[in-house]
């Protein structure tokens, strides 16, 4: 599970564990809020996940990010 994510949706998982908001994410990384809503759900197929939450509970379980963060 997760292992086709890109090192980019992994980034994105990680804000998604610290809570931010799309639109956080998208000045954070640079990218427009429409980019980052794809990618979310690009992230969320990937993992077969039906939120942000499961899909970082999920990253998480798969040992695909930390948290909390290190």
């Amino acid at each position: 599970v997760g292992s086709d994510l890109t090192e980019r949706e992994i980034e994105l998982l990680r804000l998604m564990a610290q809570g931010h908001a799309n639109k956080t994410m998208a000045s954070t990384l640079f990218l427009s809020v429409h980019t980052v809503r794809n990618r979310v759900q690009s992230i969320l197929a990937k993992l077969g996940a039906h939120s942000k939450l499961e899909a970082v509970s999920i990253a998480v379980r798969e040992k695909l990010i930390e948290y909390p963060p290190a």
